[in-house]
């Protein structure tokens, strides 16, 4: 059996040559899926470098490839959304996908702060990553804008307000929106409010538009409430003041299911029965609205399918192909269930 080797005795190619008995030569094209190599010598070095323990040297072999082989996620989001929210990792995991298959590496970067703002710019254009998927970019995004800036390969899921030249993947906010809000309006529900969060982006300007249009001549500016994140705790606070605003309201659209979900806990403690005094819907069809009790009527967005498109843009740029600038559009459904 092999010795365990340390840290500073790290296995190398030439330590690999020698168990297996053959060239250094025939070593690195064992490594680089090279076709001119005998199944005999290919085997004998699978074999030796199991045997002393030979890890590749990553670092090495950017500097000849110029590569990274990994592509960097950023969430621009607190660190709790980011752990609460079910739609975010399931866009993470279709990332994740594309880019294993791909052979590529996924790293996420977080921006909860100023200083995670500072600190992401420079690791990205320090060429730590080859490319990158953005999500949740808001107006204003100084990371948006140093990355359409350096040219790094990216993609963005959701529209970007005012970055262009970016091609991105999303879904129609706007009409999903105003969709599922006229199926609410054709229970019979009258006096109908809103927590609307998200307003700094696309999809919380989208989704309250959609809502409007669906109202029409009903459309009462006090039974909209904005609070600033797609979170459980939002809902709560905006629930509240949906309550205090117009006690007698009978229907609320709550722009994500974790809003929905904290608006259905402050019904419930003020003894309104759901959906039989407030029918209630959410948006995203995520793991809240199977959670809750009653479920929750709410917009189906495919949020793997949004990742995976994603990261098959930035791929198809790492080879150099043409995407083009605009963007790819994922279907919606409304998806009833017993909150409405």
């Amino acid at each position: 059996m092999a010795a365990r080797r340390t840290p500073s005795t790290r296995a190398t190619i030439n330590d690999v040559a020698a168990r297996a008995g053959v060239s250094r030569g025939t070593v690195s094209r064992v490594l680089n899926s090279e076709v001119y190599v005998s199944e005999a010598a290919r085997t004998a070095v699978e074999a030796a470098i199991h045997e002393v323990g030979y890890v590749r040297n990553a670092a090495a072999r950017n500097l000849v490839t110029r590569r990274s082989q990994a592509v960097g996620l950023i969430v621009h989001e607190p660190h709790s959304l980011f752990l609460e929210d079910p739609n975010i990792g399931s866009i993470l995991l279709g990332i994740n996908s594309a880019l294993s298959e791909a052979d590529y590496q996924l790293v996420s970067l977080v921006i909860d702060s100023d200083r995670d703002i500072a600190r992401v710019a420079e690791y990205l254009t320090g060429g730590f990553v080859d490319g990158v998927v953005i999500i949740s970019a808001r107006a204003g995004d100084p990371i948006g804008h140093v990355i359409a800036e350096s040219g790094i390969p990216a993609a963005f899921v959701g529209h970007p307000i005012d970055i262009e030249g970016i091609p991105y993947v999303g879904i129609d906010n706007r009409s999903a929106a105003r969709a599922i809000t006229e199926r609410l309006m054709a229970t019979g529900r009258r006096r109908i409010g809103m927590i609307a969060a998200g307003l700094d982006r696309d999809s919380g300007q989208d989704r309250l538009a959609g809502f409007t249009e669906a109202l029409g001549d009903r459309f009462d500016a006090e039974l909209v409430v904005e609070v600033p994140l797609y979170s459980y705790g939002s809902g709560v606070d905006g629930m509240r003041v949906l309550l205090e605003t117009r006690p007698d309201l009978d229907g609320v659209f709550a722009a994500s299911d974790a809003l929905a979900a904290g608006a259905l806990d402050v019904l419930r403690e003020a003894g309104r029965s759901v959906p039989a005094d407030v029918g209630l819907v959410g948006f995203d069809d995520s793991a809240w609205a199977v959670r809750t009790q009653p479920p929750l009527s709410t917009v189906h967005q495919p949020a793997g399918a949004l990742g995976r498109r994603a990261a098959e843009l930035v791929l198809a740029q790492l080879r150099g192909e043409d995407v083009g600038l605009g963007g790819t559009f994922l279907d919606t459904a409304i998806v009833w269930r017993a909150s409405a």
